[in-house]
């Protein structure tokens, strides 16, 4: 088989215990064995989310969880502000204008975190807000947003705020419980280690307040069906138990080494990317940077979609295209989860010879 080096910003690599723990024979979810599995990697989620509030498992990518995080908690016609400063942004907003919900939408330049004094002065015209719905990191852009001063303007004007963690989480801090973060939102193919399939969502009680009067429709993502099989540490639906038990196996790899150490260790990586990058002479895009991922300005005159494919078809090292209106603008490397230095200093190196062939062919 061809080498394959997987440096997306999700999915990311597999580790090898994950990749024994899929292998497994399958076992029946309605049974004390999977409940037991079940609890165990809920309990063990809320260290890496650093909360206590409830967290629940969907079988979904993270767009099922984005969904419950509107569905659950506001009615028809509620006022919200979604903070767009990338696809996913806008992700948010899609969702919330097909519910019917009467959609704020504070635009953010591409490749800037939003100014958390911007946030306010749209709160202060807009009265009667609900939720504000945010990113942590956004993967579109390589930009991680400051969630703690985000979260205090938001509840300053009585808005709950929603977090999409799904490519920021155990990447970039995330302190839910310390900072006071009502909702996040996050998925399995990212720095958790493992393919798509599973969506995670924790709540806390001011949140769950306001589901008591929420009136949009739900069924699948109906979070007081989750809660209430929870009682029995079960799911509503069918689990994707695979995932769940191979996500028992990153959990404990993330518990062993700690959530400290685990950001810690992403940051340097990060670093140590974004100064190799600019030693080869290409610029960064974000300016406010995660440490999830680096996305890089293609050069002029090159093709970036090209440049992408290059990478992938030639040597077997793949990385991400810009998205929406970035594409071929720039190219993403992700530097999370059980992504190496070593395979992030082999795509460096490979992309300079590239770029020099393409600059010198021209």
């Amino acid at each position: 088989m061809k080498r394959q080096i997987l440096l997306t910003p999700g999915p990311t690599p597999l580790p090898a215990e994950v990749r024994e723990a899929l292998a497994r024979p399958i076992i029946h979810h309605r049974t004390t064995v999977y409940q037991e599995i079940f609890k165990e990697v809920v309990e063990a989620l809320k260290e890496v989310f650093q909360t206590r509030n409830d967290l629940f498992i969907f079988t979904s990518s993270g767009t099922g969880a984005m969904e419950a995080s509107i569905v659950n908690f506001l009615s028809p016609e509620d006022k919200v502000v979604v903070i767009v400063s990338g696809k996913f942004g806008e992700r948010f907003g899609e969702i919330c204008s097909a519910y019917g919900l009467n959609t704020i939408l504070l635009p953010v330049t591409w490749g800037e975190a939003c100014p958390p004094e911007a946030l306010s002065g749209v709160l202060k015209q807009s009265k009667d807000v609900k939720a504000v719905y945010a990113t942590l990191c956004e993967t579109s852009t390589g930009v991680c947003h400051d969630i703690q001063r985000l979260t205090q303007v938001s509840h300053d004007h009585g808005a709950i705020l929603v977090v999409d963690a799904i490519s920021g989480l155990a990447a970039d801090p995330l302190l839910t419980d310390s900072w006071g973060v009502d909702i996040v939102v996050s998925g399995s193919q990212k720095a958790l280690m493992l393919p798509p399939g599973l969506s995670f969502i924790s709540v806390n009680a001011k949140a769950w307040e306001m589901a008591k009067g929420a009136r949009l429709p739900k069924f699948y993502f109906d979070l007081l069906k989750a809660k209430k099989a929870w009682q029995k540490f079960d799911s509503p639906f069918t689990p994707a138990i695979p995932l769940v038990v191979a996500l028992r196996e990153t959990l404990k790899r993330i518990h062993k080494k700690g959530m400290e150490k685990i950001w810690k260790e992403c940051a340097q990586l990060a670093e140590s990317t974004r100064k190799s990058v600019t030693r080869l002479g290409l610029s960064l895009f974000a300016k406010a940077p995660s440490n999830a991922l680096t996305a890089v300005l293609v050069p002029q005159g090159i093709d970036g979609k090209q440049l992408v494919r290059t990478l992938r078809e030639k040597y077997g090292i793949w990385v991400a295209e810009g998205q929406g209106e970035l594409a071929g603008k720039i190219f993403r490397i992700a530097h999370m989860g059980y992504i190496q230095k070593k395979e992030i200093d082999l795509c460096l190196s490979v992309l300079e010879k590239e770029i020099a062939y393409e600059t010198v062919g021209q």
